[in-house]
């Protein structure tokens, strides 16, 4: 991408920034000529030692196939028809932008692009609480998920070998494994730091500084701060905001580990052993007193240095597996193994009371189809543990739930009977069980019904198997 911009600097032309958006050929206008004016190649240098690029950030921005690029991503997001402050969802942008683009370009290419507020919206914390997050408008996702391409191939090569949240590549497996490595080398003792309310906090000038030392382009630096500034719309009402960067948009991950990049290089610099995802930060010593002091002085480098604040609650000196980190925990042998964190086995059994409640309605097709989806996405996941006898007693705990379920649905005596008795369950053990006056969770693991309901048949259903994958 660099080198077709660095071939048009060159030779003195610049053809117009079509957006194309999937859309056809015909649409396209021709190559204008370019006046010469504002295009001068601007330098970046990722360090010292690097070779001098010539770089029009800019250009690169609004490159079409960057902007198509950018497009299909956040068509293909999650959250692609969740509309902005304007109400506008991700798939209506198509025709909007179609018609519009001339004037958006050229407010970004003089300076005078404003973006809209976000959404502020709230999500429930696993843990309890909330976490607010910021939905920009479907436009500005687009222009944020351009910029995101730009910088990304730049800026992330340089971060810490020891940062794994939000990078391309990296994943909190690898984050966990790697604490986990620390533990088996003898650095068992961990300070657990917590940021508080990391994403309201960023400090709008450190970052923007941050960004200018690599990026001497100040319209895409002008975009980035009115990113930064767009203000936040909550019940109706727009509030200016001053610090932060709000979660949510694709711009976001990649300035927070801008920002947490000098944290990084400093417990490098002191040459401590650490995890870091996002705003989660793992310090690994080999005794108590190690780490109190570590915290101590960490603690003080955080807030003054880099004007955030250490949630002092939350962060803690404790041994490893008494800490959770990224839902998983660990074991206290000497070849330290990955275990599910109490607190995510609980969070997973309150969902699976919630999908397998006796009382809930809609068809036993639709239960299991919500319960397959769940288990599928949560043990993409949670199977990266060492510990598979907790899986196979969260399985048969589910299995357990269904049978309730089952039982519960088939209400009556000889409703009851027949359905043991069609699924190859004895005369007298149906008839037995089916008038039995024990309560349905007891009979969940009674020899007829796990006769009657194995394993094998729930996963005939399509539930997926929690160990034998």
């Amino acid at each position: 991408m660099v080198g077709s911009t660095d071939q048009n600097l060159v030779s003195g032309q610049r053809q117009k920034t079509q957006l194309q958006l999937a859309f056809p050929e015909g649409n396209e206008g021709e190559a204008l000529q370019d006046s010469g004016e504002g295009t001068e190649p601007r330098t970046a240098t990722t360090n010292s030692s690097d070779p001098v690029k010539l770089v029009s950030w800019m250009e690169e921005v609004l490159d079409r196939q960057n902007m198509n690029r950018a497009y299909s991503q956040i068509l293909s997001n999650q959250g692609a028809r969740t509309p902005g402050v304007d109400g506008l969802t991700v798939p209506q942008l198509k025709a909007y932008v179609q018609k519009h683009w001339p004037k958006i370009e050229a407010q970004l290419r003089n300076g005078t692009y404003q973006p809209l507020p976000v959404k502020r919206v709230e999500i429930p914390k696993p843990g309890g609480g909330v976490r607010k997050l910021g939905i920009p408008s479907a436009l500005d996702r687009l222009l944020q998920q351009a910029v995101l391409q730009v910088l990304q191939p730049h800026f992330d090569p340089t971060f810490s070998d020891h940062s794994y949240g939000f990078r391309p590549g990296r994943s909190a497996h690898q984050a966990v494994e790697k604490a986990q490595g620390y533990q088996q080398e003898g650095f068992r003792w961990v300070v657990d730091m917590d940021l508080e309310k990391f994403f309201d906090r960023v400090h709008h000038d450190r970052l923007m500084a941050r960004l200018a030392e690599r990026i001497d382009d100040k319209l895409l630096l002008k975009l980035i701060r009115a990113f930064l500034t767009s203000g936040v719309m909550e019940n109706g009402l727009v509030q200016a905001t001053e610090e932060g960067t709000p979660q949510g948009g694709p711009l976001s991950p990649l300035l927070s580990n801008i920002v947490l990049d000098e944290l990084d290089q400093e417990l490098e610099r002191r040459g401590h052993r650490f995890v870091r995802y996002a705003d989660d930060c793992n310090i690994y010593v080999r005794s108590q007193k190690a780490a109190q002091r570590t915290l101590a002085s960490v603690t003080q480098f955080v807030e003054r240095k880099l004007r955030l604040k250490v949630n002092r609650e939350k962060s803690a000196v404790d041994r490893p597996w008494k800490r959770k980190f990224l839902g998983f925990s660990f074991t206290v042998n000497r070849m330290t193994k990955r275990r599910l964190a109490p607190a995510s086995v609980d969070r997973f059994k309150e969902k699976i009371r919630e999908l397998t409640r006796r009382t809930r309605g809609g068809s036993w097709e639709e239960v299991i189809g919500s319960l397959c989806g769940y288990l599928r996405g949560w043990l993409g996941y949670f199977r990266f543990c060492q510990t598979p006898s907790v899986l196979r007693d969260l399985e048969s705990w589910i299995h357990r739930r269904l049978r309730s379920l089952l039982w519960k649905r088939w209400k009556r005596g000889p409703v009851r009977f027949a359905e043991l008795r069609k699924r190859g369950v004895s005369h007298d053990l149906a008839a037995q069980s089916a008038g039995s006056a024990h309560s349905v969770w007891r009979l969940s693991r009674s020899p007829a019904l796990n006769f009657a309901l194995p394993g094998k048949f729930w996963q005939s259903l399509g539930l997926p198997s929690f160990v034998n994958q």
